[in-house]
């Protein structure tokens, strides 16, 4: 190799060792008689000194470099002098005294500066994705996300996994998020998909008596974007043979334990993991992936105010609806202005306005608590002090409600509440909320296509004694599901699988599957299951999402080597691009404005 030891990895063990580095030049200095530079490399950077009076050629050669050339030098490990350490670098108590360099490629200036850790652009950054990528930060995130993947390779090995992939040209499926489609040359007018998981395909390693499997997979979905979602995903896929949610939860949990405790310097908030159902999580946080880092959960006001001669409370009730709300600390020092902008903000999500009630210090005449509201000549004072006991008001707080139907409700609260959260300074970033979410529904109604469809999937099983119900009262149905959150967000999903062709038969005729439609799209499975298929169960953690979390990232594209935009563009080799006219006619395709 050009290179004997990494700049990075020097240490003053090594002092007196004649090395060969070769790296990039992150800083130059030059003093006049000695110059001397930062070298760096994947494992860091290390100073090297250059002296003109014992190296001519040497400072000769390094006189014309500049930052982000590549060099190789030659010389002997010192310690620093007494003072001149540099504790921020681990390589910081010793330099390079060279001999001998050599540049092996020049560099043009950069577009933005790489050995800052400044803000940039993120287009631009994307556009040179190969200068980013040599930064420090994603340095460090590509390093920890390699880690997090051995480990959990490691991890299932020694657990009895095997590791076994599985097509990426597949069959395209009704159910779930859009497929990406591709055509087939050799079959006219017919097309492959690209799997949106491996979800069918680790059932049928299952039936092929597998037991235990996994796969670090590559999945695809062609869905809208935002910061935590890119069009191609990796997630760790796996699924095991006779096993109950409580077996695979276990092993997740430790999984996801040693990771934060092995990799990162952060607090996981309660161990074991809780488990909330999913009522109780939208009842007290309106998300099924809710934040626990911390309180100000919802306080449900809706019977003690059904007839209430507020209107607007008393008739939200009357037509199904819920009023509902947060308790504030300190909140009553808020100024009008700042609960105007929470006002608008809350209508973003649909809600007709927020009711606030500011508990002031001390008491009226009468024992009741002072208050300062929107809505005060509207509530009786008997009203107000049950909703302060309910709520555990205090002097100085501040209670915001909403009154609407449980959706409205649930979507403006909940993303009021995370916004106060972080406006409050109540979010810690160095602690991982952990829990498990159970007990989801099976189906939800959707309004757009007039149907039941599977919230999380159609092989999911349903919860037992709920099969029953399956046909006569299908929204009741809970699902043998499990969600891993963390800190507002989900970081894996689960659920025991159906492995009975009757039971899959009723789930599909349940999500308006016809038998005809069932045969063509799921053929292949359904007539496995019908050759001894074991009880079976598993899981998928977002690994992109997690290691951003793992890095304290905001977005999932800051731990992805090349990712996409927020509208799926590669901005580094400019795709999609249009094809040939030649390549339209290989695969009988035509493009129609």
């Amino acid at each position: 190799m050009l290179k004997t030891h990494a700049c990075g990895l020097l240490r003053l063990r090594d002092a007196g060792e004649h090395v060969v580095l070769a790296g990039w030049v992150h800083r130059r200095r030059d003093h006049g008689g000695i110059i001397f530079l930062d070298l760096r490399d994947r494992e860091g950077i290390v100073q090297v000194v250059i002296d003109s009076a014992k190296a001519p050629e040497a400072h000769k050669v390094a006189s014309e470099v500049r930052p982000e050339y590549v060099i190789q030098v030659s010389g002997k490990v010192e310690p620093r002098p007494q003072g001149f350490e540099n504790p921020d670098l681990p390589t910081g108590d010793v330099e390079v005294h060279v001999e001998e360099v050599k540049i092996l490629s020049a560099s043009r200036t950069p577009p933005f500066q790489i050995n800052e850790d400044i803000p940039v652009d993120e287009a631009l950054r994307l556009r040179y994705r190969y200068l980013d990528l040599r930064r420090q930060r994603m340095q460090r995130n590509l390093g920890l996300r390699h880690r997090s993947i051995m480990h959990m390779r490691e991890f299932l090995d020694k657990r009895g996994f095997w590791e076994i992939e599985t097509p990426i040209l597949i069959k395209s499926t009704p159910e779930g998020a859009r497929d990406f489609v591709v055509p087939s040359r050799l079959h006219p007018g017919k097309f492959y998909a690209l799997p949106q998981s491996p979800q069918q395909l680790k059932q049928l390693l299952m039936v092929a008596g597998y037991e235990k499997y996994f796969q670090i997979a590559r999945c695809f979905r062609d869905e809208d974007l935002r910061a935590d979602r890119q069009p191609e995903f990796t997630q760790l896929d796996l699924e095991m043979s006779f096993v109950e949610p409580e077996d695979v939860q276990s092993l997740i949990e430790e999984l996801l334990t040693e990771q934060v405790e092995k990799m990162t310097g952060k607090a996981i908030w309660k161990k074991p993991f809780p488990r909330l159902t999913y009522d109780e999580a939208m009842a007290k946080y309106g998300s099924d992936k809710p934040d626990l880092r911390f309180g100000l959960e919802f306080v449900d006001f809706t019977k003690t105010l059904e007839n209430s001669s507020f209107r607007v409370f008393s008739s939200t009730i009357a037509s199904g609806g819920q009023v509902k709300g947060i308790n504030v600390p300190g909140g009553a020092e808020f100024s009008r202005k700042k609960i105007d902008e929470l006002t608008d903000f809350v209508k973003q999500y649909e809600a007709k306005g927020l009711v606030w009630i500011a508990r002031q210090q001390g008491q009226n005449e009468d024992g009741t608590p002072k208050i300062r509201s929107s809505v005060s000549k509207h509530l009786s004072k008997e009203e107000v002090a049950a909703m302060f006991e309910l709520a555990d008001v205090k002097e100085g707080d501040l209670l915001l409600i909403v009154a609407d139907q449980p959706k409205v409700v649930a979507a403006s609260l909940g993303n009021l509440r995370l916004r106060l959260g972080r406006e409050l300074g109540l979010m810690d970033d160095d602690v991982m909320a952990l829990a498990w979410i159970v007990d989801f529904p099976l189906l939800e109604w959707s309004e757009e296509e007039n149907r039941w469809k599977a919230m999380h999937h159609p092989f999911t099983s349903a919860v037992d004694e709920d099969w029953d119900k399956l046909e006569t009262d299908p929204g009741s149905v809970r699902a043998k599901a499990y969600d891993a959150v963390c800190n507002g967000a989900e970081i894996a999903g689960g659920s025991i699988r159906i492995h009975r062709p009757d039971l899959q038969s009723r789930m599909f005729r349940a999500l308006g599957i016809s038998e005809e439609e069932a045969r063509a799209q799921f053929g292949h499975l359904l007539e496995a299951f019908t050759y001894g298929v074991p009880p079976h169960g598993g899981i998928a953690v977002g690994i992109d999402r997690w290691v951003a979390m793992l890095a304290s990232e905001k977005s999932i594209r800051e731990v992805i080597a090349f990712p996409k935009t927020a509208q799926g563009v590669d901005l580094m080799v400019q795709a999609p691009s249009p094809i040939t006219d030649e390549q339209l006619r290989e695969l009988h395709l035509k493009v129609v404005d």
